[in-house]
């Protein structure tokens, strides 16, 4: 037995010893938060363990309960009957490269030592196991009561025999210097999230094996994407959304003994690439959006997708349908649980809150000690509870700060009480409705549209819009984040700004003297007092207004902390490169003419090799590059 490492935690930590046990617990269950190359684990119910069933798992297990228990005293060994809490984890690589062997850890936590200690074994595809005795490791918490300190050690029983796949068996370096800070850190925390564990609905090992088959099957998505938003992001996330959606249906079919697989109408479906997997799994259904998308064309005949703007309304209930999805639907949102309610008692729904809209207008917060994406997605679980699903929550695994997701699977209502379940829903769409003559302002998130509201009839006869008041966005796309503007106008206030920073001296106090002038500094509130009440304006009608200006034209301003600089691209920060800059490849194209050359007194602090703009017109060329994230030329 060798302590490999130690921790000692600072200052006086008031979450200890509790904190201690959190921490582990994070690394007990979601080990895949720092273990990348994992996608989970699959743990049995922590019972106990005596010493007869250790004693089964290991043939010579002297030295193991040596390993244990060498470093107490006699006052705290245990009683020989008093057992272990413990439970067994099995590993799920992201890549399976173990056959059918299984990878498993026995877990065995002593709250009164304060110490738990994890024992690898491989289980084969009989169910023998074999115990790997070189990568048996533990951790201690201690306290030293006469300096009130704490400290977290690491040890090993054999760290000479220790071996490292990085995958099941991480090297001991990383479980130093990687693992054990941030057990310190988390147990420092001890924070409890707002949501649910990730996948907490679905078997992990399942939704692994599934995801690595359709990323393999569909990562060529990336490399033909005609759209401008980043391939990568939208490719992968809604591979991951499908699935979940494919094994959450598996598990369906399985658990009511059905065969066909089930369809779905995905409302608000943007790229329509989530239909375009599901279709292409095998599964009916059809997209429906208000726009749209260059790549519909590329998915074949097979995709269904219609253009069409969706009200709620009886025009938009789909009784055929098993599932209705709402991916990112925005002012579908807390629509989609009542569609999916009233189209049929066994209709289902799956969605995944983004932008937070009400049924007719933006959603307007209620209570400040949530978070506002946690009080939204409360929100339309109470949406769906009234309107009769036994509602869940999970968490999806995508490349998105929005990722937690509502499952209406079931009803909490009997068929036969199908009139007094919607008069719950009537009634509470019906209090959600703005006050008369209230109004709804424009919405600042891009691509919103004006919401407007208006009375709605609550006999839901068969041409009856029960929606009327919902407003769907509009067809054509509108662009408001300054893109937009005449050009004229946009160089006008970068000319008109960048003057007054240049102009401004040391004897202001904000200026700054060096040989090339980078001028003074200046609020957001500042440079909006410089300009004219109409172009201030106009650009109360873009998102973000001047602040987004500003940044768009990030060759000519830094903007930090609610602050307003001239950009010197000398400084690393500016350039996003070492300091020893390298000359601009030969033949690179340079499509923008450097505005420091044209407009700044003392021109471009950079010549003409280092910089990645136009010094003259003899350097400009027409850009050829279609238009897409740099990052994605690669591929």
């Amino acid at each position: 037995m060798a302590k490999l490492f130690d921790i000692k935690f600072p200052g006086e930590c008031k979450t200890l010893p509790e904190g201690f046990w959190s921490a582990v617990d994070v690394w007990v269950k979601k080990p895949h938060v720092v273990n990348k190359r994992l996608c989970g684990v699959k743990e049995t119910e922590s019972k106990a363990v005596g010493r007869e069933a250790l004693l089964f798992l290991l043939e010579d297990p002297q030295p193991v309960l040596s390993f244990i228990s060498s470093r107490l005293s006699p006052a705290q060994t245990h009683d020989k009957e008093k057992p272990w809490s413990s439970s067994v984890r099995t590993f799920i690589p992201k890549v399976n490269r173990y056959g059918t062997h299984l990878h498993k850890e026995l877990i065995l936590k002593d709250f009164d030592r304060q110490q738990v200690t994890f024992l690898p074994f491989e289980e084969d595809s009989e169910g023998k196991v074999s115990l790997k005795r070189g990568n048996i490791y533990q951790f201690q918490l201690l306290h030293q009561e006469d300096c009130e300190e704490w400290a977290l050690e690491l040890h090993v029983l054999a760290s000479d025999a220790w071996f490292s796949d990085g995958v099941a068996y991480p090297n001991l370096p990383w479980l130093s210097t990687d693992l054990l800070p941030k057990l310190v850190r988390w147990a420092t925390e001890c924070k409890s999230s707002e949501f649910r564990s990730t996948l907490s609905l679905l078997p992990v090992e399942k939704y692994s094996v599934m995801y690595q088959q359709l990323k393999e099957k569909y990562k060529a998505m990336v490399k033909v994407w005609p759209e401008v938003t980043d391939p990568e992001k939208f490719v992968y996330e809604d591979v991951a959304i499908a699935t979940y959606l494919l094994v959450l249906w598996a598990e369906e079919r399985a658990e009511k003994g059905l065969s066909a697989r089930q369809s779905f109408v995905d409302l608000g479906c943007g790229n329509g690439l989530l239909v375009h997997i599901l279709a292409n799994e095998g599964h009916p259904g059809k997209g429906i959006d208000v726009r749209k998308r260059k790549i519909w064309d590329m998915y074949g005949p097979q995709t269904v997708l219609e253009e069409k703007a969706i009200t709620p309304s009886e025009s938009f209930l789909f009784p055929a349908t098993d599932w209705l999805i709402g991916n990112h639907s925005d002012e579908l949102t807390p629509w989609i649980p009542v569609i999916a309610a009233r189209s049929s008692y066994s209709c289902r729904y799956f969605v995944l809150p983004c932008c937070f809209f009400d049924f007719y207008a933006k959603y307007q917060r209620r209570q400040c000690k949530k978070s506002q994406y946690k009080e939204y997605i409360d929100f339309i679980a109470e949406v769906s509870q009234v309107s009769g699903f036994s509602t869940e929550e999970d968490c999806l695994r995508i490349p998105s700060t929005k990722r937690v997701c509502l499952v209406g699977q079931s009803r909490n209502y009997q068929l036969s009480d199908e009139a007094e379940a919607e008069r719950r829903r009537a009634h509470y769409i019906q209090s959600r409705q703005p006050s008369s003559g209230a109004t709804v302002q424009r919405s600042d998130i891009g691509n919103d549209v004006d919401c407007c509201h208006g009375k709605r009839d609550t006999d839901r006869s068969p041409d009856s819009s029960w929606g009327e008041g919902f407003q769907p966005r509009d067809r054509v796309e509108t662009v408001r984040n300054c893109a937009a503007l005449p050009r004229d106008f946009v160089h006008g206030v970068v000319l008109q700004v960048a003057n007054v920073l240049l102009g401004m001296t040391e004897d202001d106090g904000r200026g700054s003297s060096s040989d090339w002038n980078r001028g003074g500094s200046l609020s957001v509130s500042e440079v909006a007092g410089l300009l004219e009440q109409e172009t201030l304006q106009l650009l109360k009608n873009e998102c973000g207004g001047l602040e987004t200006l500003l940044k768009n034209n990030h060759q000519v301003f830094r903007v930090e902390g609610g602050r307003v600089y001239i950009r010197d691209w000398r400084e690393r920060k500016s350039s996003r490169v070492d300091t020893k800059r390298k000359p601009v490849a030969l033949g690179a194209l340079k499509t923008r003419p450097c505005w420091f050359y044209d407009h700044h007194p003392q021109r471009c602090p950079l010549q003409a090799q280092h910089c990645a703009f136009a010094h003259g017109p003899d350097e400009l060329r027409p850009s050829t590059r279609p238009l897409k994230k740099m990052k994605n030329d690669a591929l």
